[in-house]
């Protein structure tokens, strides 16, 4: 007991030790505390009189700031006063002395300097800077000029005109402008197309001087090739048809296209690609006046002569076209230019289709005979060899023949109301057939030939059979020549309407024959009480004993029969033989007058051939000698 209170005793004395150290502690705090609140306030105290101090120092330091901005500001505003002087004292004389001399490569630097100067003084808009930009901008514009005239001068001297027939017999490429040309001239024009879109003032003149030069190129180049075109469409021979390729056209179309394709890639290399189509039209526009002013002038020539010559229109018409789209492939250009140059000669072509059916009726009309023996007339052979012409320009008379339409030939077909511009796809039908169209012109040139003939013929040609020999001479020879040519695959199944005319001269021919066959009818009287001749093979019958059973009247009728059959056939004989025919036309007539007589007549000698007892006094022909005379009319 006495140890456990004496252990308690213990703690707690070791208790009142830990507070007395820990009292010790917090008054030495307390100290601390007071020490550095004292600290504080005289810290306060002393930054309140720094700032005091230091306040207008730094104040005055910002305005010392602001002052040495505008001082430097000003400086160099002066400098920017006085670069303008130096740069014109500079320039000036590598621009006074030009491109020649002071060299593109400098002359273009100083140029830029120039322009460059100007854009940053127009910027600043200093008063005291205007008259010095003025300077500027007339040493600017003095520069460009020069340039441009340096342009032209670089331009000509590759500008000379060449021969194109050289290049177009050798199959060459027609001459571009060299490399150091091209690149020259290249750094030329993009530094004044550069200058104009900067100053706003629309396309760059580059455009203009490059086809004030080139364009007189073009035409000169193809001038002698024009003329040719010209020369080539005289005729020694009025009558004479045109040929094709006789003309020069299609070796002036081939000059142009190679020198027009040249003169792009040109244009190309020197221009932006928003400048070719211009520039492109630009240097053409020159030539193709020319080619237009030439194809009036073939137009007029082909107006002069159509009938004979309207080919030649077709001719221009396809090659032209052909060149048109030719180049549009490759450029994408002057198809409108070229339509218009083709209009005129385009107008007459079409208007040829009605011309020649007008012609070929003016011309028989204008017959003041035919041919009495029934022969052709020229004029049919003439027809057909127009129609058989036109086929060798089957590709621009086909297209002729769709922008006119299926009977527009019948027509005047007015210039003012055509397009000026080559034929779309919207500009007619498109699902027509141009060579079916072709084909019932060419079936209406045949009919407008005949019914024309037919009415002249009528009054001029004195008895039927030769009247009909005339049609039917004419159409056979219509018909032989469309067989013989490439006119056969159009008009097949189409060449009965040729026929008919045949059939017609056939019918008039004949008539005559069918009075003779006439003749060779007999009545047969079957009350007799003589027995009736039998049907069927003549060699039953018996001439003999038919005659016995008829009166002396009735023989003496028989005997008429054959004298008037033998007069009457013996003339007819005789003109057919006189009767100009054509080979077809003979053979046909030949058949159809044996088919109708020699029947007739083997019958009727058959039974009454007894009548002159052999004597020939009345029968002249057996049957032997009247089929050999059939024979010598086929």
């Amino acid at each position: 007991m006495a140890i456990s209170l004496g252990s308690r005793h213990a703690a707690d004395e070791e208790a009142r030790a830990e507070v007395e150290v820990l009292n010790s502690r917090l008054e030495k705090t307390s100290q601390l505390t007071k020490k550095i609140q004292a600290s504080l306030g005289r810290l306060e105290a002393s930054g309140k009189s720094v700032q005091d101090a230091v306040g207008p120092l730094y104040g005055n330091t910002q305005k010392l700031q602001i002052i040495g901005t505008n001082i430097d500001g000003i400086l160099t505003a002066i400098d920017r006063i006085r670069q303008p002087s130096d740069i014109k004292s500079n320039e000036e004389e590598i621009i006074r002395r030009g491109p020649e001399k002071a060299g593109l490569s400098a002359f273009l630097g100083s140029v830029k300097r120039v322009s460059q100067a100007l854009a940053q003084m127009q910027q600043t808009n200093l008063r005291s800077n205007q008259q010095a930009a003025a300077d500027l901008s007339r040493l600017m514009k003095a520069g460009n000029t020069q340039l441009e005239g340096h342009f032209q001068r670089l331009l000509q001297e590759d500008s000379q005109k060449v021969e194109p027939l050289y290049f177009i017999t050798k199959d060459k490429p027609f001459p571009m402008l060299s490399q150091d040309k091209t690149t020259r001239l290249g750094l030329i024009s993009s530094h004044i197309a550069a200058v104009s879109r900067q100053n706003r003032t629309g396309d760059s003149p580059i455009l203009q001087a490059y086809a004030n030069v080139r364009g007189p190129y073009l035409t000169q180049t193809l001038q002698n090739l024009a003329s040719a075109s010209v020369n080539t469409a005289r005729k020694t021979n009025a009558d004479a048809i045109y040929r094709r390729g006789t003309n020069g056209m299609a070796t002036y179309a081939k000059g142009m296209e190679g020198a027009f394709l040249a003169e792009y890639d040109n244009i190309c290399a020197l221009f932006s690609r928003d400048e070719w189509k211009k520039v492109f039209n630009l240097t053409c526009q020159g030539a193709i006046s020319e080619l237009a002013r030439t194809i009036r002038e073939l137009n007029t020539h082909i107006k002069n002569n159509l009938p004979t010559d309207c080919f030649l229109a077709y001719e221009i018409v396809e090659v032209i076209s052909t060149l048109s789209s030719d180049l549009e492939t490759r450029t994408g250009e002057l198809k409108p230019s070229f339509a218009a140059a083709l209009k005129p000669v385009k107008e007459t072509a079409k208007a040829s289709l009605g011309e020649l059916l007008e012609d070929t009726r003016r011309r028989i009309n204008a017959l003041q005979t035919l041919p009495q023996d029934g022969a052709p007339v020229p004029i049919t052979t003439e027809t057909v060899t127009r129609l058989q012409t036109m086929v060798e320009f089957l590709r621009p008379i086909t297209g002729i023949m769709i922008s006119v339409g299926d009977g527009g030939w019948r027509t005047n077909i007015s210039a003012a109301s055509s397009s000026d511009q080559i034929p779309t796809l919207k500009s007619f039908d498109v699902s027509a057939d141009g060579k079916l169209i072709f084909a019932k012109y060419c079936i209406d040139t045949i009919d407008t030939l005949f019914n024309t003939l037919e009415v002249k013929a009528k009054p001029l040609l004195r008895g039927r059979p030769v009247f009909g020999i005339f049609l039917a001479n004419n159409a056979v020879v219509v018909d032989r020549m469309i067989r013989n040519s490439d006119l056969a695959p159009m008009l097949q199944g189409r060449l009965p309407s040729i026929e008919k005319w045949v059939k017609q001269g056939e019918k008039f021919y004949t008539t005559p024959w069918a009075e003779v066959s006439r003749n060779l009818m007999d009545v047969t009287y079957t009350n007799r009480t003589s027995q009736r001749p039998p049907s069927g093979s003549a060699a039953a019958i018996d001439s003999a004993a038919v005659l016995k059973g008829m009166s002396s009247k009735e023989k003496d009728v028989i005997k008429e029969k054959f004298r008037i059959f033998n007069t009457t056939f013996d003339d007819l004989v005789a003109k057919h033989k006189s009767t100009h025919m054509e080979r077809e036309i003979r053979e046909i007539m030949g058949t159809q007058i044996r088919q109708m007589i020699e029947p007739l007549y083997s019958r009727f000698w058959d039974r009454y051939h007894e009548v002159d007892k052999g004597k020939g006094k009345y029968v002249k022909y057996d049957k032997s000698s009247i089929s050999a005379v059939f024979l010598s009319m086929a």
